[in-house]
């Protein structure tokens, strides 16, 4: 997963989150920073009783935080999301050539498009990816 402040230039650059079920995303300024939370159909929870563990199903949950705007939310994209906004990116450049080479010391993304040739290396596919859409959106 790309680390929060990763997350939060991309969203500033104008990537566009339209939440779906399975998608992680931050809480920021409100204490929640070191917490990634994912939007779900039913709710599970880890709980013990009787001294054994068992994960317990949950209709509906309350918390003090009823609702937020999504504007108010980082979305934490994951690999497969990120290298589909990028392709997508790519695409609208009328060309997608895009790699991904990973060895024990990380991962390196090397994108073409009419005139670019870049590399981008980071500890792992995510954060490659990410690094190469970032400054996609910005040409």
């Amino acid at each position: 997963m790309i680390p929060l402040e990763t997350a939060k230039r991309l969203k500033l650059s104008g990537l566009e989150w339209i939440p779906a079920v399975n998608d992680f995303f931050a809480i920021p300024d409100r204490d929640l920073d070191e917490r990634t939370f994912v939007i779900s159909d039913i709710q599970a929870t880890v709980e013990t009783i009787l001294g054994r563990q068992v994960i317990a199903f949950q209709g509906a949950s309350e918390w003090a935080l009823d609702d937020l705007q999504t504007s108010e939310l980082v979305w934490l994209p994951r690999e497969d999301q990120l290298r589909q906004a990028l392709e997508q990116a790519l695409l609208a450049r009328g060309h997608v050539w895009l790699s991904l080479e990973c060895d024990q010391h990380g991962c390196t993304c090397t994108i073409a498009h009419p005139g670019v040739n870049r590399s981008y290396r980071a500890g792992s596919a995510s954060e490659a990816y990410a690094a190469a859409l970032l400054d996609v959106i910005a040409d």
